[in-house]
Parts: C-alpha cells; sequence; structure tokens
C-alpha cells in the first residue's frame, strides 16, 4: 500500500524503478505504530465459521475430494500449524503470540506467492521476479464473499476458478475436464468454507 513503518521501513519499488521522485514523505511514515496495531486487530479478528450444514451434504463431501483430486489444495492447503510462541517473524522484528502460537488452522491457502496468470506487473516485497506473483489468499470465509480474486473481478466462483493459469494450468485442466455435476459439487463445497 506504500505505507512505510517499522514492519516494512524500506519503501518498495514500482517495477524495480525508484518512487523517490513522487514519495516525498519522511520514512518511516506510520511513526505511532498504526500499521502494527492494525495487523494486531487483523490477526485477533475470527474467520466467519464453516457452514457445517453444507460441509455434510454428499454434494459437498464429494466437492472436497475433488478439490484435493485435482490439486487445488497444492496452493490452497487445508491445514497449518502456526509457530512456536516467541518465534521471530518479519525478520526478527515480531514474535509469535502465546496466544496465536501453535494453533492449527484451516485457512486453505499456502500464503506463498505464485504465479497464476493474473498478476498486475507491481513487484511484491521480494525482488523483480515476484512481478506476476500474487499472495494465495485463504479460502476460509469465502462463502462470505461475492467478489473474488485479488482484484475483486470474479464474481462467480466458477470464473475465479477458470482465471487460474500460469502454475495452476495443470489443475485448471483438471477441473475443465469434470463433468458439470462434479463442478458443482466442487462449487458446493467452496460455498461451505
Amino acid at each position: 500500500m506504500g505505507i512505510t513503518s517499522t514492519l516494512q521501513p524500506t519503501e518498495n519499488t514500482s517495477n524495480g524503478n525508484s518512487v523517490a521522485r513522487f514519495d516525498t514523505v519522511a520514512e518511516p511514515e506510520d511513526t505511532d505504530g498504526d500499521v502494527e496495531i492494525f495487523a494486531d486487530f487483523m490477526r485477533a479478528t475470527k474467520v466467519p465459521p464453516r457452514d457445517t450444514a453444507l460441509a455434510a451434504t454428499s454434494d459437498a463431501v464429494r466437492g472436497s475430494q475433488l478439490f484435493d483430486q485435482i490439486g487445488c489444495n497444492v496452493c490452497h492447503v487445508r491445514t497449518i500449524v502456526t509457530a512456536p510462541a516467541n518465534s521471530k517473524i518479519l525478520g526478527g522484528i515480531r514474535t509469535v503470540s502465546p496466544a496465536l502460537a501453535n494453533k492449527t488452522i484451516h485457512p486453505f491457502s499456502d500464503f506463498l506467492l505464485h504465479n497464476v496468470g493474473t498478476g498486475d506487473g507491481i513487484v511484491q516485497n521480494g525482488g523483480g521476479n515476484t512481478r506476476n506473483r500474487m499472495r494465495t489468499p485463504p479460502l476460509w470465509g469465502m462463502r462470505m464473499r461475492d467478489r473474488l480474486m485479488h482484484d475483486g473481478e470474479s464474481l462467480t466462483r466458477n470464473d475465479a476458478i477458470l482465471r487460474h493459469a500460469g502454475e495452476a494450468t495443470s489443475v485448471i485442466n483438471s477441473y475443465k475436464a469434470l463433468s458439470t455435476a462434479q463442478k458443482n459439487q466442487l462449487v458446493t463445497f467452496l460455498n461451505s468454507l
């Protein structure tokens, strides 16, 4: 977002070009700790609960199996265990709070950068090779969203799936090979999240 803070003290570049002539605000811009306070708030915000009734239906159960079968789970990882308490993160700037440590979560994301063919050319905090990579968005709480993908341009689950390319090409080809009934089962599963 272009806001420097103690978490991100160095201004990110735009496609490898300096932004110094456009951004004349002294760094860090957030000297009151607002970014950290907001990050703490986001860390403490719960995900909307899963629709357990829908998840238990035969269509959602079969859709869950298809999700794994065609490879969606490679990037949209079902289960992650958070780091141990007091683990250093963000280059040692912060530590993992005991309240958030060693928790089993089901984000349906690996939180990594991948090239899925929808990148916008903006360099992420990781150098030029991140230009067309996007962080895998967690699918938890997906049933509460009607605008999908990083840009909000996909309005249906099917459209969002079909927009994947790049590293996800083989997964999308597998999705395209599913029957209409199987695609509907996969969408039912996603709607349960």
